[in-house]
Parts: structure tokens; C-alpha cells; sequence
């Protein structure tokens, strides 16, 4: 049976910013386990862990922070690009467009 090109869409292909937070997340889990097979007691291990948790959460809001300020700036970018084809502005500044009766030279 085929695969709907639907069903590809359901499930997104995730950034590299949310592959980074994901691992992020999984080395959290990992370190107070590892630290304590290590020999360091179990509120050193919990303590490090909240630290790195904190990092993780601080990174993932500046990472969704520097996204969201990058799409503004595409979408800026290709408003200019449109308004420069349109003319806008600086069509009109130059002379284009309409004109009533007042401003046209009598003679």
C-alpha cells in the first residue's frame, strides 16, 4: 500500500535546535546517573543535574528567541522584495501615479 504524502506531513522534520534540546534533555537524565555510579553522593548528582537543566531551558529559549527574530527578518526581507516590485513608495515619490486637475500646467 502507498504512503500518502499526507501522512509524511504529520510528522515534521525537527530543526537542529530542537535535536540539540532533545539531547540536552537526554544528558540531564544521564548525569546524575552516571556521576553517582561514579561514587559522588546523590544530592551532588541532583544539584548538578538541576544546573544543567537550567542551562538547557535558558539555551532553548534563546534558540526559539534567535528563530522567531530570523523569520521576522525573512519575512521582512521578502515584504521589501515584493513592495520593490510593486513599486510603492518610491514610485510615487518619483512622479507616478495619479494626478487631479490643480497640479496640471494650465495653458
Amino acid at each position: 500500500m502507498p504512503v500518502s504524502r499526507t501522512a509524511s506531513r504529520q510528522h515534521p522534520v525537527p530543526n537542529a535546535a530542537d535535536a540539540v534540546v532533545r539531547w540536552a534533555a537526554f544528558s540531564c537524565g544521564l548525569v546524575p546517573v552516571i556521576l553517582v555510579c561514579c561514587g559522588i553522593s546523590f544530592p551532588a548528582a541532583i544539584s548538578a543535574t538541576l544546573g544543567l537543566a537550567a542551562v538547557t531551558g535558558t539555551c532553548r529559549l534563546l534558540l526559539l528567541q534567535s528563530e522567531r527574530g530570523a523569520a521576522r527578518l525573512r519575512a521582512a526581507e521578502r515584504a521589501a522584495r515584493y513592495r520593490g516590485r510593486q513599486g510603492g513608495a518610491a514610485a510615487r515619490a518619483h512622479g507616478s501615479g495619479r494626478r487631479n486637475e490643480r497640479s496640471t500646467p494650465r495653458t
